[in-house]
């Protein structure tokens, strides 16, 4: 099996069912762009009051997930700490 077709099916449990995760913050957005580099790509979500959130993602894993302009996607941040700066 290749690296996307793993990906691909990476949510799934044998049994079919959905994965759970136990990150919290998972904001449910909107695919505004997804730009392919040859490694990387950048996926632009659109959160409902219009704040966008940018990531970095394989593009192995951006194809595999089918991310589309218009198409629904979650992002997910689990991170044990946030920084915050000022200047």
């Amino acid at each position: 099996m290749n690296t996307a077709s793993r990906a691909a099916n990476a949510n799934q449990d044998e049994g079919g069912s959905r994965m759970r995760l136990s990150a919290r913050n998972q904001l449910k957005a909107k695919v505004k762009t997804v730009t392919h580099g040859a490694v990387n790509s950048e996926v632009v979500l659109e959160l409902p009051g219009g704040a966008l959130i940018v990531s970095i993602i394989s593009r192995a894993s951006a194809e595999a997930l089918g991310l589309q302009p218009g198409g629904d996607a979650y992002a997910v941040v689990k991170a044990s700490n946030v920084m915050i700066a000022v200047d």
